[in-house]
């Protein structure tokens, strides 16, 4: 597991010359592949894994594995409005239902008129997060995965990889066989703002180019 930085793509390679999070598992001599994708402008919990069939089945829709965000909206979401987006909210692409929307109390982002929320969902369709978030008229300022398949980020932070647990994996594969349908049930901290991105990573973004992801 990594934590992807912001400015960052999600990618082996990239034609730009933007940073990739292959430059973040170098040196572990052997070929992985990510689980899902994270926007250029996203940022938080990445797995990554030698075992191609694991990560299509945690991919795959058909089993419903939850993932949790830490997002930063614009404005406050009063309550009529958390409901919907649990209850279902209609995008161009079909419906979508969150497993979890609450209020994540922070005194800076709510004197700066934002607010984070805490959301989770069984689905990755490409930049759901975002689309939602923009449907129930709150748009995001900052996203952060916090949470694949009862897997978090803990105390890591931009950059940083530690290799899987015994447990953590079984809790993967015990999610693949029966997908959570609520909220993870631990503490999801706010990580603290990401470095400064480095020059050429502003350049890739200055370009608008996004990867597909939440």
């Amino acid at each position: 597991m990594l934590y992807k930085p912001v400015w960052t793509v999600t990618t082996w390679s990239d034609p730009q010359g933007r940073p990739t999070v292959r430059e973040l598992v170098e040196g572990l001599g052997t070929r992985l592949f990510p689980v899902g994708r994270l926007d250029f402008d996203a940022e938080g919990l990445l797995l990554v894994t030698n075992d191609g069939p694991l990560a299509n089945r945690l991919m795959h829709p058909r089993h419903e594995v939850r993932r949790s965000y830490l997002v930063r909206v614009a404005g406050r979401p009063g309550p009529l409005t958390l409901e919907r987006m649990r209850s279902g909210v209609t995008l161009e692409d079909g419906g979508v239902r969150l497993l979890e929307a609450v209020i994540v109390p922070h005194p800076v982002a709510e004197r700066e008129g934002d607010c984070w929320l805490r959301l989770a969902l069984a689905e990755g369709r490409n930049h759901l997060v975002k689309r939602l978030c923009d449907a129930v008229g709150h748009p995001v300022r900052r996203l952060v995965r916090a949470e694949y398949g009862g897997v978090t980020l803990g105390r890591l932070r931009p950059g940083d990889r530690r290799e899987l647990t015994a447990d953590e994996l079984a809790a993967l594969r015990a999610e693949i066989e029966q997908p959570a349908k609520g909220p993870y049930p631990g503490p999801l901290d706010i990580p603290p703002s990401s470095l400064r991105a480095p020059a050429a990573a502003k350049r890739g973004r200055s370009r608008g180019s996004r990867e597909r992801g939440p």
